[in-house]
Parts: C-alpha cells; structure tokens; sequence
C-alpha cells in the first residue's frame, strides 16, 4: 500500500509537469541544451533546499562518486536521447517502449532476492499490452525505427539504468546526495550553452519551466523511494502517467478511441493486479 502511495504521489507529479513544460517550453522556445540546463540547475536548487527535510548519507567512497557520475550519465542520455527520439516517436509511442522497462526492472528485483512469480509477469504483460493498444491509436505515422534505433536503445538504458544506479549504490549514498552532484555537475557541464539573451527575452516561458521543476523534483524524490521499494514499481511509474493523461483528455471530453479505452483499462488492471500481489 506505501507503495502504491508513492507511485500516485509520482504519477500526479510528473503529470503536472508535463503538461506544464507542454506549454512553457513553446512559449519559451528553448533548445534541447537550454532546457536541460535549466532543469538541472533548478532542481539542483530545490534538491539543496530538501536536504534538512532528509536523512542523507555520503560516504567518501570511488563507489559514491561513482554512483553520481552514473546518475549524470543516465539523466544526459536520458534528456538528449529522448530529444532525438521524438522527432519520430509519440510521446505515447515512448512510453509504450518503456513497458521494455518492466520485464528488465522485474527481472533484476528477482535477482535482489525476489520471488519468481508468473502471475506477476503475467500483470507485467496485460499491462504492456494495454500500453501498445493506448499508443497504437494515437500513432499517426509510419516511424522509419531504422533512424532512431541508437538513441532508443540508449533512452531505455538510462531509463532503467537510473533506477539499477540509485538502487545498487545507496549503501553508499543517499538518493539525493547522488542527484544533487550530479545536477550539479551537469549544470556547470552545459553553462556554456547557455544564451544570456535568450533568457532574458523569454522571461515568462522561463518563469514557467523552472516553477515545474517543484513538482518535478518532488516527484523525483518519490520515485526514488519507490525505487528503494522495487524497481519494477519504478517501471510502472511511466505507464501510469500515461493513464493519467488519458484521465485528464476524458476530463476536457476529448474524444477517445475503443482501442484507447481498452488499452487504458488493461493497464489500470495489469497495475493493480500487481501491487496485490504478495
């Protein structure tokens, strides 16, 4: 059940902040670089207010320092392959990707010392199936996969190698304390990207785009205890903003496709079976 907590706090989070950033970053105009560095040194400023609300470790350690360039890795792939991405995917095409996520993620929690249990990868695949169905009627193009084969491969892997990173070095650092350095580290790493005029036309959009970094990093910060908790529950974590999206077009009464509806059901089941799951 605290899980399950955690990943509605996440979910709600990282919806607000899409569909924040949605906007912001058309009224912004920004580049791939400009937005990431933004990013980073906003969150970087509200992961260091966090800190007294926290209990934080650091040992002086190669494996914690180790553990923040990881985490660097993983965010940079992350934010510029995804980038590359899109230029032929959805973003519902993404995240049907990422059910690709959920078996690794399982998998490696049985390695941890988990049990095997087919019902769950069971729930895994109903869940998969209903992310390929949502996507599936929202696609509206032939994707050529041949032009983004590399940066799709290397987005999964830093989507699920962050949450591999975070679980297999806290022994050595707390969460945060792997964050925080590594926001940092890449802030200074794209400050040369950065054009004074740009932000300084584009105060508004900008405005925008660093107050979403507070639910941003909230929900960071959640994800990662979900994580600690199971990294299969991380995975989950895409497909249910995925749903969530599908709640908030419902709630403005766009209009929804069968294939869509099913698809949405099936995931909310194949989720739920899951977390009852013992």
């Amino acid at each position: 059940m605290y899980a399950m907590l955690l990943m509605l706090l996440v979910t709600a989070c990282y919806t607000c902040t899409s569909l924040s950033d949605k906007y912001a970053i058309a009224e912004a105009k920004l580049s791939g670089n400009m937005f990431t560095f933004l990013m980073c040194a906003s969150m970087s400023v509200f992961l260091a207010i966090s800190l007294p609300f926290q209990e934080i470790c650091f040992r002086f350690s190669w494996q914690a320092f180790a553990g923040i360039l990881l985490v660097a890795l993983c965010k940079i792939l992350e934010f510029q392959m995804s980038a590359l991405v899109l230029r032929q995917l959805s973003a519902f095409d993404l995240k049907a990707w990422l059910g690709v996520t959920l078996f690794a993620s399982y998998f490696t929690d049985v390695c941890y010392g988990s049990p095997l249990q087919i019902t769950k990868l069971v729930c895994i695949a109903v869940t998969a199936v209903g992310l390929v169905l949502v996507v599936r009627s929202e696609s509206g193009k032939k994707v050529e996969y041949r032009k983004i084969l590399l940066p799709l491969i290397l987005y999964l892997a830093a989507k699920y190698g962050y949450g591999l990173v975070i679980k297999a070095f806290t022994p050595y650092a707390s969460s945060t304390m792997l964050l925080l350095p590594a926001f940092l580290l890449l802030t200074v790493l794209l400050l040369p990207t950065v054009k004074i005029a740009q932000l300084r036309a584009n105060r508004s959009g900008i405005r925008k785009v660093v107050l979403a970094r507070i639910p941003n990093t909230v929900g960071m910060l959640g994800e990662n205890a979900v994580i600690s908790i199971s990294l299969t529950s991380y995975s989950f974590i895409q497909p249910m903003i995925l749903v969530s999206l599908f709640f908030v077009r419902l709630a403005r009464k766009e209009r929804c496709s069968v294939p869509n509806l099913i698809g949405s059901i099936l995931c909310i089941l194949g989720l739920l079976a899951f977390q009852s799951i013992r």
